[in-house]
């Protein structure tokens, strides 16, 4: 026999489209994009130094990728807010 589980209450109703009204902790994000960016440049100058060009390569592609995200958090923050329902708000339906 199957346990029965609880009804869900309304406002962890799955509505199909979490990845498109979901939202991240920017400033957490902001403070690790800063630490790889550190460390790629830490990463990219020393593996110069030590005369290791495919590793300095490596971190350099490293520092890119983590610039190209410092910026996009960063205009996501200065975007501000955008309006979000509140939990008395139903979910709307997905469009077809």
């Amino acid at each position: 026999m199957r346990p029965t589980h609880p009804p869900h209450p309304p406002h962890f109703v799955r509505t199909g489209d979490e990845p498109v009204t979901a939202r991240s902790p920017l400033r957490l994000r902001l403070g690790l994009a800063l630490f790889g960016l550190v460390w790629t440049v830490f990463g990219t100058v020393a593996f110069l130094l030590a005369h290791r060009p495919w590793w300095a390569l490596a971190c350099g592609v490293l520092w890119l990728v983590t610039t190209v995200d410092l910026f996009m958090i960063l205009r996501h923050i200065r975007q501000g807010p955008h309006y979000q329902p509140g939990r008395d708000v139903p979910p709307y339906r997905r469009a077809r």
